[in-house]
């Protein structure tokens, strides 16, 4: 009897940390996290170009979450959809509370623009015009002269009547909407019209500074509105203002019914212009009958009109963070340093026999993985290169590498993931040259994204055929490389070339290894995985012992996970999380989660390595991929998750977390009621640890190797990544 009542204790117990109100949002947890990114546009201790990036960063977030995440919601809405998330929400009532936190997160944007940030630009002589009203007489004359010359050609005003219907809107261009009357109308009946302001051409137009000095811009929309007259030549303008709208941009494809996945996914790009308006922003002070107009050409509720009190699209700020001599209003150019292992034009294969390497990227440069393909192409004893791409920059030296080997004779097999969302069509332009170069490009499995970041080389040596792999947490992107915290490994480990050979074989084909020797890999292996480490410590902590888990990812809302987090919490397990986005977890429920405490880093590169440590009483292990603990990751995705055994190397991935978790700048500590909360750093020895990692970078690297120096520009935070 007493066993039996255990076990529906232990049932209990379990049922008790599935409760819905254990569990945040997710998609109110990003807001939250936007929230963040903006909060660094607040900081006075942030120079001033610095803090208009993170606006910009706000902003752009902004747009993918709607394209992808509110579509999302909106087409369950549609459909009927009635399941509840994992915090008992509809898609109706998250759409309610989204809508709600948004318009508070634009409100506070605008707000830091208009009433911190532009007067600062001021203050520094860089003067944004706010009207094409205030222009002065000289600015006045140099804005219409190149209205003249450089943007009346490029536009087409569409006017909209009985025998021209309603033009396509494009996804996120910036457009503006006019009210006209004919000049020989007397009875001044009011016609529309609507023109695309040129993407082409720069939002961000210098022109001669005022008597005041300094530098001076106009917005394009302004040049355009100052002269909209000029394009409707028969009528009088009553009025003319910006807008915006926002599309639902969610592909969706049946990979089953879909002959030919790259055909079919050009197709789907082409429908993003079609779809859904789900979002309409337009000028507070906006005509009532020009806005009743656009909402009831473009079908949109009056709940997803927003109405935005300064420039529509913020996103243009980033360009003025580029703005020349404006050194002293940004930090120091960042230097990725030299690998201490790996000197520029050594044997990089040679290296990696003497041992095990970590790449700690933006800190460290790319090059070496970089050159890891490029030498490989070019050695005559190279045999094979595999390699998956999910992400890859728009002139990839990596490409050039794989295709130069693939000319050179050389096994080269690549899998290209066409479903990256919004790297769809950079995708397919590089598969389409891998194939033309004769690399076998393989296009991913069916109903599964491959995000999984690895390279496999395969080299005849002297004592038979050796295995070289590159492991990462991050895309095989020598761009995104200098702005987003990634770790990767090089190692001829036997067992980890066999597991990556497993892999390849599993992706091209039909091969499913029984076992693996040190990999492990979703959809299928790894949750499990996952759980069984988390069970393990809460078996110590049960017996008495130390138990711990110290964790980094980008983003947590798997609940199986969450409740295995719980139940360890409970145990007395010891879990400390680096969680930059998403996090459904809370933390500080009496008797649920009093052992947890998250933190979100938000700096000036965006945090996205991987890496889980399991006490295992004091046998320690770390691991370290490319998947966070989302459901997506666990149980969609081929994801890649590697050991890292060698005792120097477990030692720096330690001390990456240690210095993370000691962050009290740039650290934004989960609170019990939900909220993040930056620590008070009155008396204490301040700790930042993205700076820390640079510094620590630079004293490795012996004083002869020349640095090539990059300006940081962060990119908006991947919504999908």
């Amino acid at each position: 009897m007493d066993k039996e009542k255990d076990k529906e204790k232990e049932k209990d117990k379990e049922k008790d940390f599935l409760k819905p109100e254990y569990y945040e949002n997710r998609e109110l947890s990003w807001l939250k996290f936007n929230h963040r990114v903006l909060n660094e546009a607040r900081d006075k201790n942030i120079p001033l170009l610095e803090r208009l990036k993170f606006v910009s960063i706000t902003s752009s977030n902004l747009d993918e979450f709607f394209m992808v995440r509110v579509a999302s919601l909106k087409d369950m809405v549609h459909a009927e959809y009635k399941k509840k998330d994992i915090a008992g929400m509809t898609a109706k009532e998250q759409l309610e509370a989204i809508n709600k936190d948004t318009r508070a997160l634009v409100e506070m944007q605008y707000s830091t623009y208009n009433r911190s940030l532009a007067p600062l630009l001021q203050n520094h002589e860089i003067h944004i015009v706010d009207a094409h009203e205030d222009l002065t007489e000289k600015q006045a004359e140099y804005a219409d002269r190149y209205f003249e010359e450089a943007v009346y050609p490029v536009l087409t005003p569409m006017a909209v009547d009985a025998s021209r219907p309603f033009p396509l809107i494009r996804n996120k261009s910036l457009n503006i909407a006019a009210l006209l009357t004919k000049k020989e109308d007397k009875k001044g009946e009011q016609e529309f019209a609507t023109v695309q302001v040129p993407s082409v051409l720069p939002r961000l137009v210098p022109i001669p500074p005022s008597e005041e000095g300094g530098r001076a811009f106009l917005l394009l929309e302004q040049m355009i509105e100052r002269n909209i007259h000029r394009l409707f030549l028969n009528y009088n303008v009553v009025c003319a203002y910006p807008y915006r709208i926002m599309r639902n941009a969610d592909l969706s494809i049946d990979e089953d019914e879909a002959e030919d996945l790259l055909q079919e996914i050009q197709k789907q790009l082409r429908k993003r212009q079609w779809g859904e308006v789900i979002r309409l922003e337009v000028e507070e002070k906006v005509d009532k009958r020009l806005l009743k107009i656009l909402q009831d050409d473009l079908h949109i509720a009056q709940e997803d009109i927003f109405k935005i009190n300064g420039p529509i699209d913020l996103t243009f700020l980033m360009k003025l963070y580029g703005i020349e001599d404006g050194d002293d209003l940004r930090y120091p150019p960042h230097k990725p340093q030299q690998v201490p292992q790996i000197a520029p034009g050594q044997d990089i294969f040679e290296e990696i026999r003497k041992g095990d390497i970590l790449l700690h990227h933006p800190y460290q440069t790319f090059d070496p993985v970089v050159d890891f393909i490029r030498q490989a192409a070019k050695d005559p004893d190279v045999l094979a290169i595999k390699q998956t791409l999910y992400r890859v920059s728009g002139n990839s030296p990596i490409i050039a590498s794989l295709a130069q080997a693939a000319e050179n004779g050389k096994q080269v097999s690549v899998l290209v993931e066409l479903k990256a969302r919004f790297d769809e069509e950079n995708n397919i332009v590089w598969a389409k040259k891998l194939e033309k170069a004769g690399c076998h490009v393989i296009y991913g499995l069916v109903g599964l994204k491959t995000h999984s970041k690895i390279a496999l080389v395969v080299r005849k040596e002297e004592d038979g055929i050796r295995r070289y792999v590159h492991l990462g947490t991050g895309n095989y992107n020598d761009s995104t490389a200098k702005l987003y915290t990634d770790l990767g490994m090089f190692t001829c480990s036997e067992a980890i070339g066999e597991d990556a050979t497993a892999v390849f074989n599993m992706l091209s084909g039909y091969s499913e290894p029984l076992s693996w020797n040190k990999l492990v890999v979703a959809p299928i292996w790894l949750r499990k995985r996952f759980l069984k480490l988390i069970k393990r410590e809460i078996k110590h902590a049960n017996a008495g012992r130390e138990a711990f888990i110290k964790a980094k990812m980008n983003s947590l809302c798997d609940r199986d996970i969450i409740a295995a987090l719980y139940e360890a919490s409970a145990a007395g397990v010891q879990i400390d999380l680096v969680i930059r986005g998403i996090c459904c977890l809370k933390v500080g429920v009496p008797g649920v989660s009093e052992n947890i405490r998250v933190r979100s880093i938000v700096g000036n590169f965006l945090e996205h390595s991987r890496i889980f440590w399991f006490h295992n009483d004091g046998q320690e292990e770390i691991y370290m991929g490319s998947a966070d603990w989302m459901p997506r990751n666990l149980d969609r995705r081929v994801e890649i998750i590697f050991p890292v055994e060698n005792e120097a190397l477990m030692a720096q991935v330690r001390h990456v977390m240690e210095i993370q978790l000691a962050d009290n700048t740039k650290s934004h500590i989960l609170q019990a009621d939900g909220h993040y909360e930056k620590i008070d750093k009155r008396g204490k020895k301040l700790v930042n640890s993205q700076q820390q990692f640079c510094k620590e970078a630079e004293k490795a690297v012996p004083k002869k190797v020349n640095v090539y120096q990059e300006r940081v520009f962060i990119p908006a935070e991947p919504v999908e990544e």
